[in-house]
């Protein structure tokens, strides 16, 4: 990895702490210096609360998941943790939808829960 390596985290509110929680674990692996974090307003705030160094986009109902596929879809963004609550129902669900269809049309890693999360992140220290 050369370049800058652009990870996308997003959370449902359900799901924000975990994410929180999920980036300082791994944070050996997301501190390192080719690696730039992207993140929803929101969900970026927290990180930023916790002290995670994150560049946030909108919040999602505004326009952030938009903006986050936009990266996809301009080869920007390589991979996306995407904490998804599946106990609840979200407004701008078409939003969450064409992020995933986005990653899927650029074949971008996409992870909705935290054990598919740490697999993604476990791969970028393979040699």
């Amino acid at each position: 990895m050369d370049k800058k390596f652009e990870i996308a985290v997003i959370a449902h509110d359900g799901k924000k702490a975990d994410l929180v929680q999920f980036l300082n674990k791994n944070q050996a692996i997301l501190h390192k210096e080719n690696i730039k974090i992207i993140a929803t307003g929101t969900t970026g705030g927290k990180a930023e609360a916790a002290g995670i160094k994150v560049k946030k986009m909108l919040s999602g109902p505004l326009g952030g998941d938009a903006q986050i596929a936009a990266r996809v879809a301009e080869g920007k963004c390589k991979m996306v943790l995407f904490f998804k609550d599946p106990m609840s129902s979200h407004p701008h669900e078409p939003d969450i939808n064409m992020l995933i269809r986005i990653c899927d049309v650029h074949n971008i890693p996409l992870a909705t829960n935290e054990a598919t999360a740490q697999l993604l992140l476990n791969a970028l220290t393979l040699d």
